[in-house]
């Protein structure tokens, strides 16, 4: 599975209409801890396949969206179900982190 790279135009579609939960990363490219995590999101495409999609949102270039969901921490996650968005995680220390915030919200 691959990464989604999710813009304000395709918003809809990926997030919106997907058929399973989307997990998404809003970041950016001269954030340092965003680099520093960078190795771990990478996999989580493949981590995740099956029980949810995933992708980012560059906030540099989707400002819309990151004022649409109130991010102004980065890296922020959230995990969209059925378009709505489940409680942010904030920073996260390591993929241990994003299971299990991914197992509380029944992913």
């Amino acid at each position: 599975m691959s990464m989604l790279k999710i813009t304000n135009e395709n918003y809809e579609a990926m997030v919106e209409q997907a058929k399973q939960p989307v997990l998404v990363e809003f970041w950016a490219p001269w954030c340092t801890y965003c680099r520093r995590i960078a190795g771990v999101v990478a996999k989580l495409p493949d981590a995740y396949e099956g029980r949810a999609a995933v992708g980012q949102v560059n906030i540099d270039e989707e400002p819309e969206l990151a004022r649409k969901f109130g991010v102004d921490t980065i890296p922020t996650l959230l995990l969209m179900k059925d378009g709505q968005p489940g409680a942010p995680l904030v920073a996260p220390g390591s993929k241990a982190d994003i299971d299990a915030w991914m197992e509380a919200q029944s992913v």
